[in-house]
C-alpha cells in the first residue's frame, strides 16, 4: 500500500471523526430559539432606532416573545410602527395590547436669535456637544438649544431641521416617529417626548434654565422666571415649580391654557390650537 493512499485513509479517518464530533458537539450544545421570534422581526420595521428601549429590533422582538409567555406584553412598543404593527404583533402571538398614546418630540427651548442675543464667538469643533463642554456657548444661557444639530443628525427620519433664522432647531411633527434619538444626542436634555394630545394639541413649557429670575431674564427674554403664577391658576394641579423653572405634566393637563394667559414672559407654548376668534363688540346706541 503506498503511502499517499495511507495518507488519504488516515485524512478521511480523522475528517469523519471530526464531523461526527462537531455533530454531537452541536446537538449536545444547541441553543434553541423560538421560531416566533423570527416572526416578530419580520413584522418589526427594521429601523433599529433603540427608541423601544432595545438595542435593536431583534432585542425588541426576543422581549415581546417573552412578554407573551410571561402573560402580558403592556409597556412594549414600537414607537416608528406604531398601534398597527404593534397590532399585528399582538395578533401573532395570541395577546391584547393596551393602546398608548403617540408622542411627539418637543424642544423645550424658546431663546430664538431674538430673544437670547450672541455675546461670544466659538471657534472650535462645530456640535452642540464640544460647544456645551465648553461652556455656556456664544449666548449667556447655559440652558438653551446651541444650534448645531447633534440631534439632526441623530435622527433617522428626517425630522428636526435647524431654523437658521431663529438659530433653534423645531420638529417636524408628521416625520417624528418618538424613537427618542434626539433626546439622547441633545447634551442640554432640553428636548423631551410628550404625548401628542388630542388633534395634536399640546401646551408646555418652552424653557428649563434653571437661574434665578433676574439672571435667566438677562439671559434671554422668553425664559420662564419660575414666578409660580401658572402654577397658582391652573385648576387641575398639572403644574408644579422648581429650581426656578416650571413644568406642565401632561398627563394631568386638560389643555384650558389658562396658564399661557397669566405667563409674564410668554415662555409657555400651545401647539396646534386654533387661533383666536376676533371679539366683535356691538356698537353703543346714543
Amino acid at each position: 500500500m503506498s503511502y499517499i493512499l495511507i495518507a488519504v485513509i488516515v485524512l478521511g479517518a480523522i475528517g469523519l471523526i471530526a464531523a461526527l464530533v462537531l455533530f454531537a458537539a452541536s446537538k449536545k450544545f444547541a441553543v434553541y430559539e423560538d421560531p416566533r421570534i423570527a416572526q416578530v422581526s419580520e413584522l418589526l420595521p427594521g429601523a433599529n432606532c433603540g427608541g423601544c428601549g432595545f438595542a435593536g429590533c431583534g432585542g425588541m422582538a426576543d422581549a415581546l416573545v417573552k412578554g407573551a409567555d410571561a402573560g402580558s406584553i403592556d409597556g412594549l412598543s414600537c414607537p416608528v410602527g406604531g398601534a398597527a404593527v404593534m397590532g399585528q404583533v399582538a395578533d401573532l402571538l395570541g395577546m391584547a395590547i393596551a393602546n398608548g398614546e403617540p408622542k411627539v418630540a418637543v424642544v423645550r427651548c424658546n431663546g430664538t436669535c431674538e430673544y437670547r442675543q450672541k455675546i461670544a464667538e466659538y471657534v472650535g469643533l462645530r456640535t452642540c456637544a464640544a460647544i456645551h463642554a465648553c461652556g455656556a456657548g456664544e449666548t449667556a444661557c447655559g440652558y438653551g438649544c446651541l444650534g448645531c444639530g447633534d440631534c439632526v443628525e441623530a435622527c433617522q427620519f428626517d425630522a428636526i431641521r435647524i431654523n437658521a433664522e431663529k438659530g433653534i432647531v423645531e420638529v417636524d411633527e408628521e416625520k417624528c416617529v418618538a424613537c427618542g434619538a434626539c433626546t439622547k444626542a441633545c447634551p442640554r436634555n432640553i428636548i423631551e417626548l410628550r404625548k401628542k394630545g388630542p388633534k395634536g394639541r399640546r401646551v408646555y413649557v418652552s424653557c428649563v434654565n434653571r437661574d434665578k429670575g433676574a439672571v435667566s431674564m438677562k439671559a434671554c427674554k422668553a425664559s420662564c422666571i419660575g414666578c409660580g403664577k401658572c402654577v397658582k391658576t391652573c385648576p387641575f394641579g398639572a403644574i408644579t415649580t422648581g429650581n426656578n423653572v416650571s413644568y406642565i405634566d401632561p398627563d394631568k393637563c386638560r389643555l384650558c391654557r389658562k396658564c399661557v394667559d397669566v405667563c409674564p414672559t410668554h415662555a409657555i407654548v400651545t401647539v396646534n390650537f386654533p387661533a383666536p376668534k376676533p371679539v366683535v363688540r356691538k356698537e353703543e346706541t346714543v
